[in-house]
């Protein structure tokens, strides 16, 4: 397995470019010890051994999905500049760059005069949308379903914002009973909708939402930081295609170019379909925003200094992969959920496993089958450990009890939670090595089910 390298000579070249744009400036004396930099380097190279290789497709556990070489290159390239988006002094071409880039992925949604930037992830992006929420609606609750992002109810507390957690369906979804019987209260102001759980991958019931909205006037967050970028997937299930095709009803919505949109990390995108929000965060500075009197992007942000590197990586990735139905971009996010499709297809017609949802996006969740919870946390246990043995990384997940479907009747359920294994196949060479991913879940599986045969029951 080698490392991409190729696309390092492009960078070289690139350099010479940047370069060329300011020729009217005296040279600089570099005294760097390019020796002592060599030593350095080479040291953090092999620190950096020390992880899973997220970049290969046997990494097939947590939301870790490999930059794309262009992002790489493009992030590299702007660092010899380093600018700072904050302001158009410290970022004149990178604000503009980011400008584009973020009303093209809210054109995605069929947004054209929104209101939006990039942040530092899906964490950031959701704190400024229940920031405006707030301001919106004071003194109202903020709900989010119980397989929603531990950062709602975190967040809500930094604001001092009132929140509450709402049941889910035996989908994983915000049951929609839970949502009416908070919203009788009549203080509920802000609902966030989940576009895809970090759990499982579920997508909340949208539409449905969207009805109850009409009735009760609260404020519709999409948390689509994990799939908003499924908007562009030729093979969802019809009702995931329904709830996609409304989120342009909602009134913010979070995504991360680091996790589906190819990009390094931290690069999230917070968008308000009212630009008129913006109102919000006005504010006076003596010295930053004096060279231009167009918007600043520190005017729309509540964080301040952010790398402008981010803005020029999604940019370059935009422009060499285009968010169109049917694009080599889009092909890649149908291609994960065919894996995932299949991937649980796989484990659906095998005994040994038990599946636990069919996938919507691309995470699939399961474990070994067997006649109690707590012998099937064990066995998933074991199974991630000699997994990883084989260079198959996997991940855990802890699926609440109450949640478990009728197919799981004939089990004990012993356990508050059970703990499952988990993968994200967010890259699309998954569908390509799932032959090989399957060949080695079946080898562990069988080394488990032998090992000791200390009681186990497989079903």
């Amino acid at each position: 397995m080698k490392l991409e390298s190729q696309s390092l000579k492009l960078l070289a070249e690139a350099l010479k470019r940047l370069e060329s744009g300011f020729p009217d400036l005296p040279a600089i004396d570099s005294d760097y010890d390019t020796e002592a930099l060599r030593n350095v380097l080479l040291d953090v190279a092999e620190r950096l051994q020390d992880n899973y290789p997220y970049f290969h497709p046997y990494y097939a556990g947590q939301m870790l999905k490999p930059p794309h070489p262009i992002a790489r290159l493009a992030y590299m390239l702007s660092l010899w500049i380093n600018p700072n988006n904050h302001a158009l002094d410290g970022g004149r071409a990178s604000s503009l760059m980011e400008k584009e880039a973020v009303a093209e992925i809210a054109r995605l949604f069929g947004w054209s005069s929104s209101l939006g930037h990039l942040c530092g992830g899906g964490t950031m992006a959701n704190l400024e949308a229940l920031w405006v929420s707030g301001q919106r609606k004071p003194g109202t609750t903020i709900v989010a379903s119980e397989q929603a992002h531990y950062n709602h109810q975190r967040i809500s507390e930094v604001l001092g914002l009132s929140f509450q957690t709402i049941a889910c369906d035996s989908q994983a979804r915000m049951s929609l009973d839970a949502l009416k019987e908070a919203l009788k209260t009549g203080n509920v102001g802000t609902v966030v909708a989940t576009i895809g759980t970090t759990g499982t991958g579920s997508v909340d019931p949208l539409p449905e939402i969207l009805e109850l909205k009409a009735k009760y006037g609260f404020l519709l967050h999409a948390d689509a930081a994990y799939g908003g970028y499924f908007i562009l997937a030729d093979n969802l299930s019809s009702s995931t295609r329904e709830v996609y095709n409304c989120l342009t009803h909602v009134d913010s919505i979070a995504i991360d170019p680091h996790k589906h949109g190819l990009q390094p990390y931290g690069c999230g995108c917070i968008l308000f379909k009212d630009p008129s929000v913006g109102r919000l965060y006005k504010h006076d500075s003596p010295y930053t925003y004096f060279s231009s009197s167009e918007l600043h992007l520190g005017e729309i942000s509540l964080e301040c200094s952010r790398p402008g590197a981010s803005a020029v990586a999604l940019w370059a990735t935009q422009k060499l992969l285009p968010m169109v139905q049917g694009g080599e971009f889009a092909s890649g996010l149908s291609k994960s959920r065919k894996a995932a499709l299949l991937l649980y297809q796989k484990l659906s017609h095998d005994p040994r496993f038990k599946a636990i949802l069919k996938p919507e996006l691309d995470i699939v969740v399961w474990a070994p089958s067997a006649e109690r919870l707590s012998l099937i946390s064990r066995l998933s246990q074991e199974v991630f450990k000699v997994a990883a043995s084989r260079n198959l990384h996997l991940a855990i997940f802890n699926y609440p009890t109450k949640s478990l479907d009728e197919s799981w009747n004939d089990v004990i359920l012993d356990q508050e939670y059970v703990t499952c294994l988990r993968s994200c196949l967010m890259k699309p060479e998954h569908l390509d090595w799932m032959d090989n991913i399957w060949r080695i879940l079946d080898e562990i599986t069988n080394k488990v089910i032998k090992k000791g045969n200390t009681g186990t029951n497989f079903r």
